[in-house]
C-alpha cells in the first residue's frame, strides 16, 4: 500500500477534524480525545452533511445537519439510522499522518 503524507497530528485539534482534498473527493480526517486518527468521506449518508464540521465524541462523529451518529471506525450509521460512509486507512508515524489514496481509487471503481 502506498501512503501519502497529509500533515501532522497537531494540525487536527483533539475531538476535531480537518479536510484533505484528493482527486477522489474531500476526505475528513478526525482526531479523538485519546489521539486516535480516522479518515472518511466528508459527507453524511443521510443528506450529505459535512461530517468534518460535526462533533467528535468517543470513536463517533455526529453530523451537524440532522444529528446522525457515524462510527469513525467503520463508517456505519449508529442507532436506528442506516447507511455508511467510505473509510480510508490512516497511518500515524510519530507526529506525521498518512492516508492510503489507492484505497480511494479502488473503492470508487
Amino acid at each position: 500500500m502506498t501512503w501519502t503524507s497529509i500533515g501532522s497530528l497537531s494540525d487536527i485539534p483533539r475531538r476535531g477534524a480537518r479536510c484533505v482534498a484528493t482527486p477522489h473527493g474531500k476526505i475528513a480526517v478526525f482526531r479523538t480525545a485519546d489521539d486516535q486518527v480516522f479518515a472518511m468521506d466528508d459527507h453524511c449518508p443521510h443528506k450529505g452533511g459535512p461530517l468534518s464540521q460535526g462533533i467528535v465524541h468517543g470513536a463517533s462523529v455526529t453530523c451537524p445537519l440532522h444529528n446522525w451518529v457515524i462510527s469513525l471506525e467503520t463508517g456505519k450509521a449508529l442507532g436506528a439510522d442506516e447507511g455508511s460512509v467510505r473509510t480510508i486507512p490512516v497511518r500515524v508515524e510519530g507526529e506525521r499522518l498518512f492516508i492510503a489514496l489507492e484505497a480511494l481509487a479502488s473503492k470508487a471503481a
